[in-house]
């Protein structure tokens, strides 16, 4: 019986990403998967630091695992990912947690190999922590799914938002050679990858520091050019480097899903200056109305947080009336967390919790109100949907999504990787139900 590991990602794409990567690391090694963690050889918990329920609830997690790590004394738990670049998470799982075998941030996962050797040959609990790391290529990977992938291409971020811990976990913004994201893109392809999500944390800054120049928009069209591709994705963008650029990429070509990532975060003008956002409301609303024009029928979905530091009544309703006038298709929700190390959290005018949870109801509510409203035009029609598998709640319910990145469960006999359509005869505020034709 071969040795086997699992592993534990909490957060955004990039985490999956790199969970993809540590994987293939152990895919390499010979170990195989399980989603049992009382059967690994190896665990990993792929840590996030961007809100403090990510922080409890990893905490809660591994310590759950004392249990199973006194059943299998001899599993090797690693834990990794953005909480790990900062001291205090350290040290904190030092004292409180002493079975957690090897520490590694997101700048040493292409050296996890050897430290797992390392490891295995002192059985000393081993603690690596890189401030920074030049783009490494060639890192193995284990995708999760056969017919879509994500794509890395930049790393970091230089935007310093008062209230983001990313840069200081993740580093400077650096991109990737066009070049080798374009033969990563082809390898995809050839393998039977359709659809790819480029990520980075602001992909419409693309292009800092590269050998050869090449903007996002450059880019795009050169991924578009790629055979085999049918769907291609982005996220995330920041809406001051939108460029017209971008724009008309994204709309001369069918490849490119007409959907974007547009997070706001905050609808008062004041409130986004302390954010350091670098745009206003008004520079925001003309360019969901550019988009909206350029390209007809593109959906929009968003970021938005509530009870940042010294918001006002008045300043959330600037920020419900973006809601009313944006219409977006779906958007990410948060009460306003304080992360240790940004300037946001030293602010005065802390708002208390019982007010931002008083915001947080009446924005979710404004949200599923529009959502309901513009699910409206999916009634009916027909849909192209690429498979991603059997639903988790329905064996008998396939499960995929459109190319505007609307969930879809439907009855059919299609399998996973098969692009179908379906006629979509309920349409819920956040999933779609239909049947294959």
């Amino acid at each position: 019986m071969s040795d086997k590991y699992y592993i534990l990602t909490f957060g955004c794409q990039m985490n999956e990403n790199d969970s993809e990567h540590i994987a293939g690391i152990l895919t390499e090694k010979g170990y195989e998967r399980t989603d049992n963690v009382r059967e690994a050889t190896v665990a990993v918990i792929n840590t996030c630091s961007i809100r403090e329920n990510a922080d409890d609830k990893f905490f809660g997690n591994l310590g759950d695992l004392k249990g199973v790590k006194r059943e299998n004394p001899n599993m090797i738990l690693c834990v990794c990912g953005c909480m790990m670049q900062q001291q205090i998470f350290v040290d904190r799982i030092r004292e409180k947690f002493p079975y957690v075998d090897i520490i590694f941030g997101t700048h040493n996962i292409a050296d996890f190999g050897n430290l797992l050797d390392e490891f295995l040959e002192s059985r000393k609990k081993i603690v690596r922590i890189m401030d920074s790391s030049p783009v490494i290529e060639g890192v193995p990977l284990r995708r999760e799914y056969r017919h879509r992938a994500y794509v890395s291409i930049t790393y970091g971020c230089d935007n310093f938002c008062t209230y983001c811990i990313v840069p200081y976990t993740r580093g400077r913004e650096k991109s990737r050679e066009a070049d080798d994201i374009i033969s990563e893109v082809k390898c995809l392809a050839e393998d039977g990858v359709k659809e790819i999500m480029l990520l980075g944390q602001n992909v419409n800054s693309y292009g800092k520091g590269l050998k050869e120049p090449c903007s996002f928009a450059e880019l795009l069209r050169r991924v578009s050019e790629v055979e085999g591709l049918e769907r291609i994705r982005f996220m995330t963008s920041h809406p001051r480097d939108f460029s017209d650029d971008i724009i008309d990429a994204m709309a001369s070509s069918d490849k490119i899903c007409k959907s974007v990532h547009l997070p706001f975060q905050a609808g008062s003008d004041r409130i986004l200056k302390l954010m350091n956002r670098h745009y206003d409301r008004a520079y925001y609303l003309g360019l969901v109305k550019k988009l909206r024009e350029r390209i007809p029928g593109i959906t929009i979905s968003t970021d938005i947080i509530v009870g940042f530091p010294t918001e006002t009544e008045e300043d959330f309703e600037d920020t419900l009336d973006i809601v009313r006038e944006c219409r977006f298709e779906s958007a990410f929700t948060f009460i306003y967390s304080p992360r240790e190390g940004t300037k946001a959290a030293s602010m005065e005018g802390q708002i208390d919790h019982e007010t931002c949870s008083r915001r947080f109801k009446k924005l979710v509510a404004a949200l599923e109100e529009e959502i309901a409203e513009g699910v409206i035009v999916y009634q009916d029609s027909v849909q192209e949907v690429i498979v991603d598998g059997r639903s988790k709640s329905d064996e008998n319910t396939l499960t995929g999504r459109t190319r505007s990145n609307k969930l879809v469960n439907f009855t059919g006999t299609a399998s996973m990787g098969d692009t179908v359509n379906v006629k979509i005869t309920k349409a819920n505020t956040y999933y779609l139900y239909g049947e294959q034709i």
